[in-house]
């Protein structure tokens, strides 16, 4: 009997890499990885989200995930890598609209996740359209997405380096048993 594919979530503050890490994730092991909602959302609106669309855009974060297991599971792929997960939305409806209310669902959807890759904000900052609210907010993004995850007992781990040495990083935590040394 196949075994489910796991997710694993990629967070991290805007412009710390969670896109480049995903998808170099996927091509590595030839499997899915789940694009982040929030990017498509607002090249699609010309906007950012409102605080009444946050809630919107967690539940089809998770849909999107849910049709990548699904995938997954058809293709005996052992791995979903998702460009994000609700904690980062829920982080960012605190800090953007003072909105602490999709915590909780946040903390439930976590469960579900094999393991998290928390990306430290050691890349340089980039710009990237309408979405980011500059490198000032990567520091009190990243010590709430580490508060939260803690509290939720998720396991997590801090991803740090650039390129190959930060690709060498998730591997060895997904793979400890192909590590040598």
């Amino acid at each position: 009997m196949a075994t489910s594919p796991r997710l694993v979530a990629i967070l991290g503050a805007e412009s710390s890499g969670k896109t480049t890490l995903a998808q170099a994730l996927a091509r590595h092991f030839d499997c899915p990885w789940v694009p982040e909602y929030l990017r498509a959302f607002t090249q699609l609106q010309g906007r950012t989200p409102q605080r009444q669309e946050q809630h919107s855009i967690l539940q089809t974060q998770v849909a999107n995930e849910d049709a990548a297991l699904e995938r997954a599971r058809q293709n005996g792929s052992a791995w979903v890598f998702c460009d994000t997960a609700p904690l980062l939305t829920a982080v960012y409806s605190e800090l953007v609209f003072g909105d602490r209310s999709l915590y909780a669902m946040a903390a439930s959807l976590q469960q579900r996740y094999a393991q998290t890759l928390l990306l430290n904000n050691d890349v340089p900052w980039q710009a990237d359209g309408l979405q980011r609210d500059g490198a000032h907010v990567r520091g009190p993004v990243l010590a709430l997405l580490q508060q939260h995850l803690t509290a939720f007992h998720a396991p997590f781990a801090l991803i740090a380096g650039q390129g190959p040495q930060r690709m060498a990083h998730a591997l060895a935590i997904l793979c400890p048993e192909s590590q040598t040394g």
